[in-house]
């Protein structure tokens, strides 16, 4: 299984939504699924045993999540393969699904169940075709690289006005923030959040400037445990953050200082966490997307170190996946940002040049985050890569994750 989770924002960037886009097999490496193979199993909605086996609020905690459906998956049983809410699941139908009494019938039917629907690449023709399957749509997908979406806005406004108007392919910030000064829309996707700074030179903030200071220090072969602790007590998130951390470790201790908890942790995990929380401190300005990939593509990073022969530079590979949005954090350049930040000349190969032993893995996280299910595909038979560890490598990020925000 390959699942991933697009998000979708509101018009103040903040996530709305996630789409969770899901491939149960390997494709290439099994080419007579290609054939009337790729049926096989189709009866199921891919994605909800992602769901049911991780839990909803460890993919989502409050968001609704759309999962794709097509015209075999749209019959089957839904209740038997995930026990989530109804009422937080969106149900994507594809093009397969067509405006047919027998389809029409049953999405009336999951309707009525309390599930909402949603509906993407329809084209602009086929408008009138679909009246029927449009009148019990609660979202519709329009791709504004290729449709009229202020026509489209009229037009939906007027014939059918429950429908919630989502626009796809956003994938600068000017089309989005156009867009969203305009109005009328409820959902974007695309991958204007995330794009690279490549030019200007952003002046970084003297808070931002203690922080790099922090993260320089604990990245230094040998630091000392006193003069971090210092530099934390400077911060009140800070040192909140920690005295939690050290709460996990320490339930029958009490804690007399803040160089005390330091100690408690000790060098290896005092470091990992301060360049997870104080990544998380630097994003406070941005989208709360930005922290939520640094969190993931780093413990994703280290899950797949070992998949990638690269188990003993686990830790190495979390700074890179930590690290790999430190552009649009600082709003510099990677090159520059990661001037500012003292990394091993791999990441800095990866992430700047991407190349060097870490750019295939992440590269191969890229692809995955973007569901580019056959490049990621192609690349688990060139690197002979078994699905079932990238499968077990992601569930295991996510959990992480759910337990880092929860704590």
């Amino acid at each position: 299984m390959l699942a991933t989770l697009i998000p979708l924002f509101d018009e103040n960037m903040s996530v709305r939504a996630y789409s969770l886009f899901a491939q149960k097999k390997n494709f290439l490496l099994n080419p007579s699924l290609l054939g009337t193979g790729s049926n096989d199993g189709a009866a199921n909605i891919a994605g909800l045993d992602t769901i049911e086996s991780m839990g909803m609020e460890t993919l989502s905690p409050d968001k609704d999540v759309f999962v794709e459906i097509n015209n075999i998956s749209v019959f089957s049983d839904i209740d038997s393969q995930c026990s989530a809410p109804h009422e937080r699941l969106v149900l994507l139908a594809d093009h397969t699904i067509t405006p047919e009494p027998m389809y029409t019938k049953r999405l009336k039917e999951l309707k009525e169940q309390g599930y909402k629907l949603a509906v993407r690449k329809l084209p602009v023709s086929k408008f009138e075709e679909y009246r029927e399957i449009l009148g019990l749509m609660d979202y519709i997908f329009l791709d504004q690289a290729s449709v009229d979406v202020r026509k489209a806005k009229i037009y939906f406004n007027s014939v059918y006005p429950q429908i919630k108007l989502c626009v796809g392919n956003v994938d600068s910030t000017e089309i989005f923030e156009e867009l969203a000064k305009e109005g009328g829309y409820h959902l974007y996707e695309g991958a204007f959040f995330r794009l690279p700074v490549t030019k200007g030179q952003a002046k970084v903030s003297p808070l931002k400037v203690n922080y790099i200071e922090l993260l320089n220090m604990v990245n230094d072969d040998d630091f000392e445990l006193t003069k971090a602790a210092d530099v934390i007590g400077r911060d009140t998130a800070l040192v909140i953050s920690l005295l939690k951390m050290v709460n996990r470790f320490a339930i029958n201790s009490e804690i007399t200082s803040i160089r005390h908890a330091a100690a408690m942790l000790g060098q290896r995990e005092l470091k990992k966490w301060i360049n997870t929380a104080v990544t998380n401190e630097l994003c406070m300005d941005k989208p709360n997307e930005i922290i939520r990939f640094s969190l993931l593509r780093a413990k994703f990073a280290e899950n797949l170190a070992p998949v990638f022969g690269l188990g003993s530079q686990s830790s190495e590979l979390f700074l890179m996946g930590l690290f790999s949005v430190l552009d649009l954090i600082l709003d510099q350049p990677m090159a520059d940002a990661l001037q500012m930040i003292r990394v091993s000349r791999d990441i800095r190969e990866a992430l700047v040049n991407k190349e060097g032993k870490f750019a295939p893995v992440m590269d191969f996280i890229l692809h995955y985050e973007e569901a580019s299910w056959q490049e990621v595909s192609r690349q688990m038979v060139l690197l002979n890569i078994d699905l079932n560890q990238v499968y077990e490598a992601c569930v295991g990020a996510f959990k992480w994750y759910r337990d880092l925000v929860t704590e």
